[in-house]
This record gives structure tokens, C-alpha cells and sequence, in this order.
């Protein structure tokens, strides 16, 4: 489940949170940080919040732009949201 604190965006599952720490300039979404706990780790859970970070970027029509070097790589690989990546 997706929790949006304002600054940080929070996936929990099997008694674990992942979060992204980001932050909206105009029509940017900065994603300086993403960080999984152990538990989950190699288990998609960061790809999902991933997944849902950019569904609600999409749906405001932000540009992502990546300083985690995580959230680079997942959207390059991702086929259905690497038009996101901000010029």
C-alpha cells in the first residue's frame, strides 16, 4: 500500500516499508533517495513503489528526475514509463 507523506512516498508489505524521498519543483518529481529494508530486498517491493511513484507522476504529468542511482536504472529499464526521464 502507497502512502504519501508529502516528502516521501512509503510501500509497505510483509511488515516491511520501502520509501522514496522526493521532492516536486513545477513539473519535476526529483527522486533523490530510495531505500528498501533488508526483509525486502530482492523481492520487487521497491519496483512497486517504483511502479506507483511513476503512475502518479504520469497522472500529474510530471517529469522524473532521478538522483537515486536505484530510481535511474529502474526507469530506463522500464518500458512503460521511461518517457518520464526529465531532458
Amino acid at each position: 500500500m502507497l502512502r504519501d507523506t508529502g516528502q516521501r512516498f512509503e510501500w509497505s508489505e510483509q511488515g516491511g516499508t520501502c520509501f522514496a524521498d522526493y521532492r516536486v519543483n513545477g513539473d519535476r518529481l526529483s527522486i533523490d533517495y530510495v531505500e528498501s529494508p533488508v526483509t525486502l530486498r530482492g523481492t520487487g517491493a521497491a519496483g512497486r513503489l517504483m511502479t506507483e511513484i511513476a503512475k502518479i507522476a504520469k497522472s500529474k504529468n510530471y517529469k522524473i528526475v532521478p538522483i537515486c542511482g536505484y530510481a535511474a536504472s529502474w526507469l530506463r529499464r522500464s518500458e512503460e514509463f521511461r518517457d518520464l526521464i526529465a531532458d
